[in-house]
């Protein structure tokens, strides 16, 4: 499909709170989740990044998604138990903390906060995240869960393009296709269903309009004042752009954020009332205090204008190449995954490449490095990212550590102080309020 043929935009003037709708949708999921074994639905574990959820929808599947549950026990403030349940049932400290809040899970026999959640018929894991595979490893010997690991390309060097169709993609699309149809084949046998070519083109026509309005929604944040924050209300977009990617609810969601914010747009209204600095978030999110850690940044007119977090929304299919052709339907999945796939790894060993366009698109005015105390894979290399950052562009930063949804490593005075400074950095630099600018064309429409 051409991505200009999705439909159109609804009226703004439609009334949408995306926190609440968020919110709904998040329970509804949960509920879905609960009701799934009396309904004889088949369950799937899968992580956000390299899961083949267009391939599990067609069979119907309901999806279980571990470190969503693990961080909804963060935003819940009841991680700290399940973590410690882990710890106590000889898990070290070093470990990832969804990991643990996981094993937590299971220890209280899946009882979440949200809702009992339900055992896996199969899980899918990837080489994404080398703990991906050490944490199906443990559903496998706790619960006897058989798991599917794809096996995606990754980036072969610093400055490498992607260039789909040439040699290397085509060998790289043919691998993962026949990883696919090798899943295929376990979700027959697995559901007793037949495979629908026709149903996968169907879910991916939906992922398509999603990706569409999730572009679009990125590209107004080039707006001054930016009308969401990318830390708090991006939080939520791409919450719903994972666990409900290929679904209608998601499209709707998608659909209806982006006539919203257009509206705020022309209205002239952003997220902070007096916009003073444009910042980018690199690194993943505190989620136990993440409201506590943007009210401090707020504070200073500071407003998180893009993150590098977005770039997993819906599998990392957050760029406009990247769209299924639905008249191919699973060569299609295979060449887009294989891109994805490059994508979301480059981001872990290549983020200074990355980084420093966002910050070009975003015309952000400092960058905030989150370090996360339990995951040295996305952290380690932040110091050499932020060193070529301020000699090459001159970029401010600032760089705060606490973890992902262990609250222990959250220290509220120490981490006020430092973001204090930063501002104040900022503001003896020359920080002054500034003029609208606007929407780039570049990505989706323009306003």
């Amino acid at each position: 499909m051409r991505i200009e043929t999705v439909d159109a935009i609804p009226p703004a003037a439609a009334p949408f709170d995306a926190r609440v709708e968020g919110q709904r949708l998040m329970r509804d999921w949960y509920t879905a989740l609960e009701q799934a074994p009396a309904r004889g639905q088949h369950v799937a574990n899968v992580f956000v990044m390299g899961n083949a959820v267009e391939i599990l929808r067609t069979f119907d599947f309901q999806l279980v998604f571990p470190e969503i549950n693990s961080l909804q026990t963060g935003v819940r403030k009841a991680s700290e138990e399940y973590i410690r349940l882990s710890e106590d049932y000889g898990m070290s400290p070093d470990v990832c903390s969804y990991v643990k809040a996981d094993v937590g899970l299971i220890l209280k026999e899946n009882e979440h906060p949200a809702g009992r959640i339900p055992k896996a018929d199969i899980a899918i894991a990837s080489n994404m995240c080398s703990t991906f595979i050490k944490w199906a490893e443990i559903w496998e010997r706790l619960l006897k869960t058989p798991t599917f690991v794809l096996d995606l390309p990754g980036q072969r060097a610093g400055n490498w393009k992607v260039r789909p169709g040439d040699a290397q993609h085509a060998a790289d699309a043919r691998w993962v296709e026949a990883q696919f149809r090798d899943l295929i084949e376990k979700c027959e046998t697995i559901t007793g269903k037949r495979f629908d070519m026709d149903r996968l083109a169907e879910v991916e026509d939906r992922v398509n309009k999603m990706v569409f309005h999730w572009n679009n929604v990125m590209a107004l944040n080039r707006v001054c004042p930016a009308p969401f924050n990318a830390m708090l209300d991006g939080l939520t977009y791409i919450g719903i752009m994972n666990v409900y990617r290929g679904a209608q609810e998601g499209v709707d969601f998608m659909r209806n954020i982006e006539a919203e914010l257009r509206a705020k747009v022309a209205r002239g209204e952003g997220r902070v009332p007096e916009e003073r600095y444009r910042l980018l978030f690199s690194g993943t999110p505190c989620y136990v205090s993440m409201r506590r850690l943007v009210e401090l940044f707020e504070t200073w007119g500071g407003v998180f204008a893009y993150s590098d977090y977005l770039t997993f929304a819906a599998g990392g299919m957050d760029a406009g190449e990247l769209v299924y052709d639905t008249s191919r339907p699973l060569e299609s999945l295979a060449e887009i995954t294989a891109l994805a796939a490059q994508r979301g790894l480059s981001n872990q060993f290549f983020a200074h490449e990355r980084l420093a366009q966002q910050i070009r698109d975003y015309d952000v005015d400092g960058i905030v490095f989150h370090g996360i105390k339990s995951c040295r894979f996305v952290s380690s290399g932040m110091a050499d990212t932020r060193d070529y950052l301020n000699k090459r562009l001159k970029m401010p930063s600032l760089y705060i550590e606490s973890d992902l949804i262990d609250p222990r490593y959250w220290s509220d005075a120490q981490i006020k102080n430092r973001v204090d400074a930063f501002f104040e950095t900022l503001h003896q630099s020359g920080g002054a309020p500034r003029a609208n600018k606007s929407v780039s064309s570049e990505s989706g429409r323009a306003a």
